[in-house]
């Protein structure tokens, strides 16, 4: 049976998606081949993207055996495969990758409600419990959807939905270091954000001396690696914190390469 948590994160999931569908459906097919800010991406990459792992979510959902048979050979060269799944699907056109995406989306997400909320998923790194995996497919489709926000030239409201981004970026604070190599800093990381409601949302003990503070959007942009952190309001005191804000990565696979200073002057976020 479905838990608060799974279906809470399940909602927004589906709600962060019909925000984007908003963007994409209006397309004509020249718009579905626009670059977006990610390197070689079009409109069109980044959803046969979404698509893509969308499925892979439900098959280590139903199937996990069968994903994890494929995992060592993905894991080996992360990059290269998503890069081959953009250019695979270059071919399908606007409206078929639409569909693709919303069948993908749905079947996941049936197969999110049904499992067994206290089992470990596995995922391309550590496994995760099901509200995470959903979590994180969140955390995908809202930063996905920021290069096709960027790459039409529109800004998108921000909502609250973002909480579940700043959780994931939270947590993965470990994840920041291992994926460069680093040792895991010692010293804990107080996150305080300012919601889009205005709601202050707070991460970490009260009383550390490293903190990391500002508008939430602004931290999803910097966990996301859709901002340059030069570019944010975002205010690190203590040396855990400010190395973490340059470094912060809420997603699985090697370090991005992110944003450079001042590309987006003078844009909307």
């Amino acid at each position: 049976m479905t838990t608060p948590a799974i279906e809470a994160v399940a909602v927004d999931l589906a709600a962060e998606a019909g925000a984007l569908e908003a963007l994409l459906l209006p397309l004509d097919e020249r718009s579905w081949s626009l670059p977006t800010p990610a390197d070689g991406w079009c409109i069109k990459d980044q959803v046969s993207h979404l698509a893509y792992f969308d499925d892979a979510c439900r098959v280590a959902l139903v199937e996990p055996a069968a994903f994890v048979a494929d995992l060592d050979a993905a894991m080996a060269d992360l990059d290269g495969m998503t890069n081959r799944v953009a250019v695979a699907h270059r071919d399908l056109t606007g409206a078929e990758l639409l569909t693709w995406w919303g069948d993908a989306r749905s079947a996941m997400l049936t197969a999110a409600r049904a499992a067994d909320p206290s089992a470990r998923v596995p995922w391309f790194g550590p496994s995760m419990s099901v509200a995470s995996q959903l979590t994180a497919r969140l955390m995908e489709t809202w930063a996905h959807g920021q290069d096709i926000a960027d790459a039409l030239g529109v800004e998108r409201e921000p909502t609250d939905r973002l909480r579940h981004v700043a959780f994931l970026g939270v947590r993965t604070l470990p994840n920041s270091f291992q994926a460069r190599g680093l040792p895991l800093p010692e010293a804990s990381v107080r996150v305080e954000l300012v919601a889009p409601s205005g709601e202050s949302w707070d991460f970490g003990p009260a009383d550390a001396a490293d903190r990391l503070r500002g508008p939430a959007l602004d931290f999803a942009l910097a966990v996301t690696q859709r901002r340059h952190p030069a570019d944010l309001a975002l205010v690190s005191d203590g040396p855990v914190a400010r190395q973490w804000l340059e470094i912060a990565q809420a997603f699985a696979g090697p370090p991005g390469s992110g944003r450079r200073p001042g590309q987006f002057a003078g844009a909307g976020l």
